[in-house]
């Protein structure tokens, strides 16, 4: 028979062990095949509002109807099936309850970043009877993740553009002209390089100051930012040249873009200690040729119509001769 003292030990252990569940700062939660509540922990009763003798009995997805119900039967299901536990990370959902953080200031999140597990538990008859959810709160783990992440990519950012103008730098964007050269030696597919040249930049920099100078190249960049394609690349090349990669667009193509931006350039009034400044440019234009061995060849080639269009009187666009690339 079990004596009194033996009760006593059972009482004052489960006692303790429902301490324990109350307290943990992992929520917990006991469900049936039906998806209704068998019991839950402090964690949930403080984050949901919900008492535990409110929820017993209840669907889970009849007090949180926001649930993912799809997804989550799925998962649940999975558990009493295969009896092998699940799991669901922050990264694919980032809560699974809509809880707000503990910790909005210390963890930068208003709510609460949510790791899931879901373990079988077994019955007397060694089936698998409820399925218990443990939800952990990671709150402080992902948004430093995110803060890292995003820290990178700024610094990703900072190391790939020029700092006065806020376009791409010249090596970040000779490895995107590297890129396409290769592209278009594998598919034979057109494509085209423009150089620009601001006119006469030495001028500004000597009649209004080399602060003058930064804005005449800061409004240049602008429009350059503003009229390219999605599927352009631009870039600083250094100075006052500026480079445009124009992916499946044939010289002809690429030459009435050149002149479409030289007109939007030529109509920029800068306005500078009470001054008005103009700006034009000159560029030169490279179609993509199979004989080109290097990409610098393509970059040569667009140099040498830039400096054509530049002793030609400047302001002007010009294409470089297809037939002299094969030469």
């Amino acid at each position: 028979m079990t004596n009194v003292s033996d009760l006593h030990d059972d009482v004052r252990q489960q006692h303790i062990l429902f301490q324990l569940l109350q307290t943990l700062d992992n929520g917990l939660i006991l469900l049936n095949s039906q998806y209704e509540v068998m019991l839950w922990n402090g964690f949930m009763e403080n984050h949901s509002g919900i008492p535990i003798g409110a929820a017993r009995g209840k669907s889970i997805f009849e007090l949180f109807p926001n649930l993912p119900k799809i997804w989550l039967t799925k998962k649940i299901d999975s558990v009493f099936r295969l009896q092998i536990r699940a799991f669901c990370t922050w990264e694919e959902h980032p809560r699974l309850f809509e809880f707000k953080s503990t910790r909005p200031l210390s963890g930068h999140s208003l709510m609460m970043y949510q790791n899931v597990t879901m373990i079988p538990l077994l019955g007397l008859d060694s089936k698998v009877n409820q399925v218990c959810l443990q939800i952990y709160d990671v709150t402080e783990i992902a948004t430093r993740k995110k803060a890292l992440e995003s820290a990178n990519l700024s610094l990703q950012r900072l190391s790939r553009t020029d700092r006065l103008t806020g376009i791409n730098n010249r090596g970040f964007w000779e490895e995107n002209l590297e890129q396409e050269f290769l592209r278009c030696h594998r598919s034979h597919r057109p494509a085209s390089l423009i150089m620009l040249d601001i006119d006469h930049f030495k001028h500004f920099n000597d009649t209004h100051g080399h602060s003058a100078g930064d804005e005449v190249l800061r409004a240049v960049s602008n429009q350059i930012k503003k009229s390219q394609r999605t599927t352009d690349t631009a870039g600083r090349y250094g100075g006052e040249e500026f480079a445009i990669i124009l992916p499946d667009t044939d010289g002809q193509q690429a030459l009435a873009v050149a002149e479409r931006l030289k007109q939007q350039i030529s109509k920029l009034q800068l306005e500078w200690q009470n001054q008005l400044l103009t700006i034009t440019v000159s560029m030169g234009i490279s179609e993509y040729n199979q004989s080109m061995s290097v990409y610098q060849e393509w970059i040569d080639h667009a140099d040498a119509a830039l400096y054509k269009a530049k002793a030609c009187g400047r302001n002007l666009c010009v294409l470089a001769d297809p037939f002299a690339q094969k030469q």
